[in-house]
């Protein structure tokens, strides 16, 4: 460690607190200082670096590039300690282990697993967030998020938890089976989409369909949308693992499949920070981890 190399550990601190706070003001009561203080600590901390990190130019006063990756570097750094520390002194053990996961994963394949996690470990807490958003992972945040997609997410660590293809699937009573249906076919039909996604638009535009559905596209949280495909109140695009009891049950048709590319598979991945995880945290992805096996 190039300890001479690194600037004082007290002006870090005032720069992370005007990231986090987005002002002076803010970043001095977090601190329990005075905003001069603040500034002057930024100042003496440009000054070590001889960089710019504020631009101070206007009404409001903004990060320079240099600023927020110095700013993002230095949140990884204390929020690792901060995680550390919490897991050594037990400050850990109390706080919820807080997942991210779309409505319709989280009631199709998490809910219907967890009662089998609280009755194996009920000393962990856990506390879901059901959307569509992707929630940034941050210390004292989301712990882990359940996300749909490819692997690639720069800066954290996934692992495959539910391979799966995209499917565009209906009720068999919406649609008579015809050899040769067409994606523009299904316009005159409604169509049903993930609140917060552009799956079902996306699809159709990828299949180079002009046009939007003659009876609109309605937007619903998740667990609602496969409810309503279930009972025949429209097309949607959802993933496959999702539905595959209701296909083989014949509740649901499978229109078109979406081919997964080989080198990269898409599927429901377990997402985290990277470096050192509470135990509580742990314990949660380790059964994730088994759940995903069977």
């Amino acid at each position: 460690m190039g300890w001479r190399s690194l600037p004082p550990m007290t002006a870090l601190r005032a720069f992370l607190a005007f990231y986090e706070t987005g002002n002076m003001a803010a970043a001095g009561r977090s601190l329990n200082v005075s905003h001069a203080a603040i500034s002057q600590q930024i100042k003496a901390l440009e000054g070590e670096l001889g960089l710019m990190l504020l631009d101070r130019r206007g009404r409001q006063t903004h990060l320079t590039a240099a600023g927020l990756q110095l700013a993002e570097a230095t949140a990884r750094g204390f929020g690792e300690v901060e995680r550390v520390v919490e897991d050594l002194t037990g400050g850990a053990a109390s706080r919820p282990v807080q997942i991210s996961a779309t409505p319709s994963f989280a009631a199709a394949w998490l809910m219907p697993r967890l009662a089998e996690f609280r009755s194996k470990h009920p000393d962990v807490a856990l506390m879901i967030d059901p959307s569509a958003e992707v929630k940034a992972l941050e210390p004292g945040g989301i712990d882990v998020a359940l996300r749909y997609g490819d692997g690639h997410w720069p800066g954290l660590e996934a692992r495959l938890l539910v391979l799966s293809p995209v499917v565009l699937v209906v009720a068999p009573a919406l649609v008579p089976e015809t050899p040769d249906l067409q994606p523009e076919d299904l316009l005159t039909l409604p169509w049903l989409q993930e609140l917060g996604t552009h799956e079902a638009s996306k699809w159709l535009r990828q299949r180079g369909v002009i046009g939007d559905p003659a009876l609109g596209m309605s937007s619903m949280p998740g667990n609602l949308m496969l409810e309503a495909l279930r009972s025949g109140q429209g097309v949607g695009v959802c993933a496959r693992a999702l539905i595959e009891s209701d296909i083989q049950a014949g509740r649901l048709r499978v229109l078109f499949e979406e081919e997964d590319a080989a080198e990269r598979p898409k599927g429901y991945h377990m997402v985290t920070r990277p470096g050192v995880k509470r135990t509580s945290l742990k314990v949660f992805s380790n059964w994730l981890v088994r759940q995903s096996g069977q």
